[in-house]
């Protein structure tokens, strides 16, 4: 999956309530549509955008689709995150050593 989808998935308020709410744990449809102004079958469709989009997994229980975060989507998502955060302390390194005009012990 690429990022853009990810963050297309996620950018729909209904489906970024939808995938938190399954931090709790898995979920049936009908039990992620308790509480929420939006039919099942939006629910539904929801959580088809969020599967597709690598964030959420199904698995067949019984009659039920059981839903659950992937956590291999959310290890994606902070993998692409994770270069900006190593990107911005390596630029702040160089502005200490810029600033303080020396390399410190354990620095390249």
């Amino acid at each position: 999956m690429t990022y853009e989808t990810m963050f297309v998935a996620l950018a729909d308020n209904s489906r970024r309530q939808i995938f938190e709410s399954l931090r709790s744990g898995p979920a049936s449809v009908t039990e992620l549509s308790q509480h929420r102004p939006i039919s099942r079958p939006a629910v539904s469709q929801h959580l088809k955008v969020l599967k597709q989009a690598g964030l959420v997994d199904v698995r067949a229980q019984g009659t039920k689709r059981i839903y659950s975060i992937n956590r291999g989507g959310l290890d994606s998502l902070r993998e692409y995150f994770e270069q900006f955060w190593t990107d911005a302390l390596e630029s702040y390194r160089q502005e200490v050593i810029h600033i303080t005009g020396e390399k410190h012990a354990g620095s390249d």
